[in-house]
């Protein structure tokens, strides 16, 4: 199958196998798991922090960082399609009782840093204290600007406010920006990173910052059931996609310009080429026959998510050739 799915769905290369295979493991929650204290250092390194800590999945990783942020009855500030808002199952309320206080989006995928001052709360009983902004870089594919995020950076240090990036496709953004990682990284006082997503791993995101910030979500990960045993064998592909994935991520976002390019090409689709800036295309079914097209395409062995728009992933498992199946496929729906 050709899976336009999501950058999720990439398997294990021949490397990352081997890797696993043999992987030097020990009991991490003991801290002794070498592959993983090894991938936390590199990272923290490759990133710009003090520390860092692995963790299972993104969405974790996320909420240990709103939980080591905030406490019970804080909030903290997010875009209202932020996936910490939208797809986490609500666990920083659930899990940490910390409020989101939402802000719409900007087009370009920023939040108005006028409207999230207007959201913070006066030092008064009746309201929860508000504590964090949350950005995600990318959002949606779009790319936020260095001069935004060092906006933000000010914003927050002019409030007294914490800064954590959600950046899942963190190093998507800097490759469209043309900019080392750490220019973008600088400007949080935490970031998370998904290693299995476009960098390829088969499980694990990380979660950067501080020492004493670790130290706390350490402790959370473990409240939260994410202390893992000899997890060095995933900490071992993890190396790998954080090594290695960045290079190649340029081709995803050439082959995501083609798949623009065609789709626009095609009189039944809707689509603005000029959106798609990363790894993500976003196009819309005039006839609105998203679902129908879903069920043809997976007939040809191409897979897709039905929606309004359609969002359609490159990834490293999805070649040019892959692209013109797609294409091809499309065009053969509107013409049966």
């Amino acid at each position: 199958m050709i899976d336009f799915r999501s950058d999720t769905v990439t398997v294990p290369t021949q490397a990352m196998r081997e890797a696993m295979a043999s992987a030097e493991v020990g009991d991490d929650v003991y801290g002794d798991d070498p592959s993983i204290n090894r991938l936390q250092t590199y990272a923290a390194d490759r990133l710009g922090f003090e520390a860092a800590l692995f963790t299972p999945s993104g969405t974790q990783a996320n909420l240990l960082a709103i939980m080591a942020h905030c406490g019970r009855g804080d909030e903290y500030l997010c875009g209202q399609a932020a996936h910490n808002y939208c797809y986490e199952g609500g666990g920083a309320a659930v899990l940490g009782s910390v409020q989101p206080q939402p802000i719409e989006n900007e087009a370009d995928g920023s939040i108005s840093l006028e409207k999230a001052q207007a959201a913070i709360k006066p030092q008064d009983a009746h309201f929860a204290i508000t504590r964090l902004l949350s950005l995600e870089n990318t959002i949606g594919g779009k790319v936020l600007s260095l001069e935004y995020q060092r906006q933000a950076r000010d914003f927050c240090d002019d409030n007294g406010l914490m800064l954590h990036l959600d950046g899942a496709r963190v190093f998507n953004a800097a490759v469209k920006t043309g900019c080392d990682i750490t220019e973008i990284t600088q400007y949080y006082d935490s970031v998370s990173v998904c290693l299995s997503k476009g960098l390829g791993a088969p499980v694990g995101s990380l979660l950067l910052g501080s020492k004493a910030f670790i130290d706390r979500a350490h402790r959370l990960r473990k409240m939260l059931g994410g202390g893992m045993r000899q997890a060095g064998i995933l900490a071992a592909a993890g190396q790998i996609a954080l090594e290695q994935g960045p290079l190649r991520l340029h081709e995803d976002h050439a082959n995501a310009e083609y798949l623009s390019e065609g789709l626009a090409s095609i009189p039944e689709m809707e689509i603005d080429p000029s959106s798609t800036q990363t790894n993500i295309v976003h196009a819309r079914c005039h006839k609105g026959q998203a679902a129908q097209l879903r069920d043809f395409l997976a007939e040809l062995g191409i897979l897709i998510k039905a929606g309004d728009p359609i969002r359609f992933v490159t990834h490293q498992d999805v070649s040019r050739q892959d692209v013109d199946a797609l294409l091809d496929g499309i065009r053969q729906f509107y013409q049966s």
